[in-house]
């Protein structure tokens, strides 16, 4: 099946078929959304086997409310992504505090040796630093846009924002995480210096 995250009649279509219990459907939903939710889930919380749990609650709470899901100007990506930033709040609400998740893939590319691996790592915990530095609603926007590859729309309709303000606090966010990098010095995560 084609990649169906960027193509809303796609999306539509799928939502339909699987509120009505098509399997197949709900397939492509979890096609399209698995990916970007794992990478939102892993920065909220504070292990991989936490943000993988919090992943299935997600899909159940989407197989249990998709017939009842009516779009009403929300897009389907922000309703999906709202059910895990409830679930995330629940899981902080209920668990000790940990140390932030760093965004490293559980193993390095073969052909990467150990000083460029240990690089990335480097760049990875400064970047996970200087997030964390941002006000709320700036690293909040940094997550829903980059994170979890909402449009600004979608990002606004999960933020309770306009599609103008998500952009403009968008690009706030980025000039101070880029000063925020930039006073940590040199940045390599991107390529080869």
């Amino acid at each position: 099946m084609p990649d169906p995250s960027g193509d809303a009649a796609v999306i539509e279509s799928l939502v339909r078929s699987a509120g009505q219990g098509d399997a197949a459907a709900f397939a492509g939903l979890y096609e399209a959304f698995a990916p970007r939710l794992r990478r939102f889930l892993r920065y909220q919380v504070s292990d991989v086997d936490t943000a993988e749990d919090l992943l299935q609650q997600v899909f159940v709470k989407m197989i249990e409310a998709l017939p009842r899901y009516r779009a009403h100007g929300v897009p389907f990506a922000a309703w999906v992504f709202r059910i895990a930033r409830n679930l995330v709040i629940d899981t902080r609400r209920t668990a000790h505090p940990a140390a932030p998740i760093e965004l490293a893939e559980d193993h390095p590319a073969q052909d990467e040796g150990p000083e460029r691996t240990a690089e990335r790592a480097d760049d990875r915990a400064r970047l996970m630093v200087a997030l964390d530095g941002l006000p709320a609603d700036q690293r909040d926007v940094l997550i829903w846009r980059f994170f979890g590859e909402l449009s600004p729309m979608e990002t606004a309709s999960a933020m309770g924002r306009s599609t103008e303000a998500v952009r403009s606090l968008q690009h706030r966010a980025v000039l101070a995480l880029r000063t925020s990098l930039a006073a940590q010095g040199p940045f390599s995560l991107g390529g080869p210096q």
